[in-house]
């Protein structure tokens, strides 16, 4: 819409040449990270999703020793997790701590822990061995819960090498460059050490059509190509929610939403079909099987919609709307989609297919932009007019996914509006159209990026939706928890 010095102890590492990485960025974007330096192809890559950061003047301090907060927050980019800032189980991180999200995210997934006195001590420099261990954990590599375990999983996978003295160098403090450089590798395969082959052993089939392939887990990636509907791929490892996946030619990340075959561990193939999600079992209205939701993920295909930090919100909105579906089926309401894939689908067409289905509202999902970086805040709009009896029905609808956004988010409320889109103007149902936050905001554009905070997005939709039938009498309490 509108939118440490520390001595460089890891000499060993292996400088590769460029035409081994089939998916390489370019120049590192930090003034300290030329693209002479051994890691500027990793640290770029982890720049371009979003994993690393860099500080004061566009700085990366690649030489910097790294803290345990801040490697924490690495793997929580890497793996998606919830980064939010707030309380903790830990003593000494408090919630205005940058990584407190992400500590306490991966401590509920036990890929770190604290001590024995109930402290964290984010600010304690962080070793090779336990470098080892994140990462194995994180990768959930089986490594025997001992470091030479870890070290060894990381070495056989090309990961990491030893040091010149033939050691691992548990002991030794690591630097931002070198923690990129492995997490680096531990993501992407085109990264590891040139002996090292990625085994591409697990089944999967493709369940929907143009599923995006792209570089690195997450949509902020390059899109390298497109898989379609039963298209038998194999998989190699996962990164949070995103399968590292072969089809021929056509190797990288695809989000596991789209995979069937992955089980309960998410390593099962051939399995049975899938069966239909059973409806709950609670008192609710019976009215409500006959409503139809029509969820609009705008843009798609040529159109990306607003971008920003290497974020399409063609991609954001669809992550959004999908998720909602999935919720959606899980009750007794009919939801149908505009668009499922990453494809352009007109304005006109959309409103007539929401005519066609006979949808009974209609939830268009947006994330907005502005020149000014500082923008910020979640808003929702209906269409106004004396002629259009279904205006205030609009307007509760507007009115209750906007509250469910704000709880869910956390975001500035930029209030329900009233707005002349053509396609809450044309459509002949109660209809909204949702700005989730702004994509050109570093911190919303965070958020609208992440899988934790697109499903959040998702329930919040659902949530909005029974808020508006219990307002116009339907009983709907018993169907909140199939979001749950």
């Amino acid at each position: 819409m509108r939118k440490g010095v520390f001595l460089v102890f890891l000499s060993f590492l292996l400088i590769l040449p460029i035409e081994n990485f089939k998916h390489t960025a370019l120049a590192s974007n930090f003034v300290d990270v030329p693209s002479s330096h051994r890691g500027a192809k990793e640290i770029s890559y982890l720049s371009q999703g979003g994993i690393v950061n860099g500080g004061i003047n566009g700085q990366f301090s690649p030489n910097k020793v790294l803290t345990r907060a801040e490697a924490v927050a690495l793997i929580g980019r890497a793996l998606q997790l919830d980064g939010m800032q707030r309380s903790t189980s830990f003593k000494d991180v408090g919630s205005g701590l940058f990584a407190s999200g992400y500590i306490q995210s991966a401590v509920d997934k036990e890929i770190v822990s604290g001590y024995g006195d109930g402290s964290f001590k984010p600010s304690k420099v962080v070793t090779r061995g336990e470098m080892a261990i994140m990462i194995s954990k994180a990768l959930g590599y089986s490594f025997n819960n001992t470091s030479s375990g870890a070290a060894q999983a990381l070495l056989s996978r090309g990961i990491a090498q030893g040091l010149t003295d033939g050691s691992f160098g548990f002991d030794q403090s690591i630097i931002r460059a070198d923690f990129s450089i492995f997490l680096a590798r531990a993501i992407n395969p085109d990264f590891r050490l040139k002996a090292n082959e990625v085994t591409f052993d697990k089944d999967y089939t493709v369940n929907t059509n143009d599923l995006s392939v792209t570089t690195g887990p997450n949509s902020a990636y390059e899109k390298v190509g497109s898989l379609n509907k039963g298209t038998a791929v194999k998989g190699a490892h996962s990164i949070g929610a995103w399968y590292y996946i072969k089809s021929g030619s056509i190797q990288g990340f695809v989000h596991g939403d789209y995979l069937d075959g992955k089980g309960e561990s998410g390593g099962a193939t051939n399995p049975d079909p899938k069966p239909e999600p059973e409806l709950p079992t609670g008192n609710y209205d019976p009215r409500i099987k006959n409503e139809v939701v029509v969820l609009d993920p705008g843009h798609g295909g040529k159109h990306p919609g607003a971008m920003a930090y290497g974020v399409r919100e063609k991609n954001v909105v669809l992550g959004v709307g999908l998720k909602a579906n999935e919720i959606f089926k899980k009750s007794p309401l009919q939801v149908k989609m505009t668009r499922s894939t990453d494809k352009y689908i007109s304005l006109s067409d959309r409103v007539k297919y929401a005519q066609q289905v006979n949808g009974d509202i209609f939830v268009s999902i947006h994330a907005n932009s502005h020149s000014k970086e500082s923008a910020n805040g979640t808003e929702t709009y209906y269409y106004a007019s004396r002629k259009n009896s279904r205006t205030n029905d609009s307007k509760l609808l507007a009115t209750k996914i906007q509250n469910r956004l704000l709880e869910a988010w956390n975001l500035k409320d930029r209030k329900v509006k009233t707005g002349d889109f053509y396609v809450i103007r044309k459509t002949t149902m109660p209809s909204t159209l949702l700005e989730l936050g702004f994509i050109s905001n570093k911190s919303e554009n965070e958020k609208l990026k992440s899988d934790y905070w697109q499903n959040e997005a998702a329930k919040a939709i659902y949530y909005g939706v029974l808020d508006y039938y219990k307002a116009k009498g339907y009983k709907v309490d018993s169907l909140y928890s199939v979001a749950k």
